[in-house]
């Protein structure tokens, strides 16, 4: 019998470990991950931003763990030994639209508490000679990291704080009783008082397989990454972002420096063909077939027609994709445009075609489900656990 048993080793359920054992030393805690290594999915193909927080409304739960969790991520990592660079972002406006946009986030950073600094043409030229544009918002607290050494460090902290993990150990069974939740694999049973579920990809199965009766599904959104050539590292000091559109779900493709010193072009946002299929072509017929059975899926390609075929028509062409780079980098060719793993989110999607932007979590006395930890969770991944721990252990339940 554990106290706490967590499923997922992504940086949530990570971070909800290694926090539960801080607050409550001594308790028992059990760990369990699929896969034979930490951060395998969502967190290990993500482009490795710290994010400032500066898109989220005034005000909102997002902003304020944003916020919270860059500064809580860089003590992390100071604290830890793990390098991450604080370059900072500008958000690049290459058209008059977009500069009344810029504006309008401008405002809304202020609100926010965030410093921006909004420059012209002439200083973004003098900052980033290969960008073009009409003015930018600099960010200079945004930083890069790599998360998969984040998730290492907390695995470890997890450790050193008595909790156990098993690597290797996929979840077949949830059966909450009185008393306890017997957590069933393939090799062995466990019983814990509680049980906290941060299932990414899978969340929505996991949530079903413990009998819980849940609206939304998962859809598979794949983001599509090139990679420049080693020559071209140098062609941006920051990271560079265009101008999102509001009325679009995503944030469009950007140039992000990665703490290894290689530049990604990305993401693009395609549906998926498999929830955990990163190469070219990767296709799980069950996969496709959950979201293809699900009416919720076909109100979203409805309600989102114009901008799926823009996605569509660029993940198939090169070109499409390219243009939309030189937007704000016109140096760039179809050559630099190098083969990249792709990334994958776990985006929750309601019943009426609505994609879930906000944190849903589902839940009994004995057990906590993170049906969706929205972008970006690995930013705000140890206030997050704070908020499930608070939840867990004030016994809220119910799904919000």
């Amino acid at each position: 019998m554990y106290d706490y048993c967590v499923i997922g080793g992504g940086i949530v359920g990570l971070a909800t470990a290694m926090r539960l054992l801080e607050r409550q030393p001594g308790c028992s805690l059990l760990l369990l991950e699929k896969e034979a290594s930490l951060a395998r999915h969502q967190t290990g193909h993500n482009s490795g931003v710290i994010h400032a927080g500066i898109y989220y409304p005034p005000g909102s739960l997002k902003a304020e763990l944003c916020r919270k969790g860059a500064e809580a991520t860089k003590d992390f990592c100071v604290d830890n030994g793990i390098a991450f660079d604080v370059c900072g972002k500008l958000l690049v406006a290459t058209n008059p639209i977009e500069m009344q946009r810029m504006q309008a986030l401008l405002e809304r950073s202020r609100s926010n508490a965030i410093a921006v600094e909004p420059i012209g043409q002439g200083e973004l030229r003098e900052r980033e000679p290969n960008i073009n544009g009409l003015g930018a918002l600099l960010v200079p607290s945004t930083g890069i990291v790599d998360y998969r050494e984040v998730c290492l460090a907390m695995g470890r902290n997890v450790q050193r704080l008595g909790g156990e993990i098993r690597l290797d150990t996929a979840v077949i069974g949830i059966r909450e009783a009185s008393a306890d939740v017997t957590i069933s694999t393939r090799d062995a049973n466990w019983r814990a008082r509680k049980l906290v579920v941060c299932g990414g990809l899978q969340s929505d199965r996991l949530a079903t397989m413990a009998g819980l009766a849940i609206e939304h599904r998962i859809i598979p959104f794949r983001g599509e990454y090139y990679r420049l050539p080693p020559q071209k590292n140098e062609i941006v000091k920051h990271l560079i972002y265009p101008i999102p559109d509001p009325e679009l779900p995503f944030l469009g493709i950007h140039l992000t420096r990665m703490i290894d010193g290689s530049v990604t072009v990305g993401p693009n946002a395609v549906i998926g063909f498999a929830r955990e299929g990163y190469a070219p072509l990767s296709l799980n017929a069950k996969d496709m077939l959950d979201y293809l059975a699900y009416p919720g899926f076909w109100r979203t390609v409805a309600q989102n027609r114009s901008s799926a075929l823009t996605e569509l028509r660029n993940s198939l062409f090169k070109r499409g994709y390219l243009a939309e780079c030189q937007k704000y980098c016109p140096s760039l060719e179809r050559a630099d445009l190098l083969p990249q793993e792709a990334g994958i989110r776990a985006q929750a999607v309601a019943k009426d075609g609505k994609l879930i932007h906000d944190f849903l979590f589902v839940g009994t006395d004995r057990m906590l489900h993170v049906c969706n930890a929205p972008s970006p969770a690995a930013t705000s991944a140890i206030p997050i656990a704070e908020m499930i721990i608070e939840r867990l252990l004030g016994k809220s339940t119910g799904s919000r």
